[in-house]
């Protein structure tokens, strides 16, 4: 599902609430199944802990068990591309490797509810583009998807079903139609 809207017109604010950031003000949310929040991918991050640290950090903030996030510290570690760097503070960190260490944290969680706010696009071309194939990849395996865009573009080739707001209001709610080009 893809939530179109101008600044302002209530997207984050509903994402959050899908998320559990915010309760909502009127009715209720119920849940069936795990989500994976990308609304800021480094949330949480320490900056005076090392990256490994970090990695477990992260992994708590999210639910994991230390087993769990154990498993997953090498696959994690590999596709930062951060080699040593790993066993130094956060705060030593250029930018682009807090974003390189965060997207691989955030993006090694199976859901079966992805929520993101805009598409990810992190690092240099080589690591965007790996990047994005990993975004392809957890959004092909999630049963639900819901990313907020300014992209009807986007909206257009990701997603089965568009909402546009508008001062947090729902003023359509349609089905996306696939254009056929002949």
């Amino acid at each position: 599902m893809g939530l179109l809207g101008h600044n302002g017109s209530g997207k984050t604010t509903l994402l959050r609430v899908l998320s559990g950031v915010y309760a909502p003000v009127r009715g209720q949310l119920k849940v069936s199944g795990s989500i994976a929040s990308l609304l800021d991918v480094s949330m949480g991050l320490d900056p005076d802990a090392t990256g490994f640290e970090n990695i477990y950090l992260r992994g708590i903030l999210d639910g994991l068990k230390p087993a769990k996030i154990r498993s997953k510290i090498d696959e994690i570690a590999d596709f930062s591309e951060l080699g040593d760097y790993l066993n130094l503070p956060v705060r030593t960190y250029s930018s682009g490797m807090m974003l390189r260490l965060a997207f691989a944290i955030s993006t090694s969680i199976e859901a079966d509810i992805i929520i993101m706010d805009e598409w990810l696009s992190v690092g240099d071309a080589a690591f965007s583009a790996k990047a994005a194939i990993r975004l392809e990849s957890i959004v092909g395996k999630a049963s639900i998807l819901v990313v907020a865009s300014h992209d009807p573009s986007l909206i257009q080739r990701i997603c089965n079903r568009k909402i546009t707001m508008e001062r947090g209001r729902i003023i359509s709610d349609e089905p996306v139609t696939t254009v056929v080009v002949a």
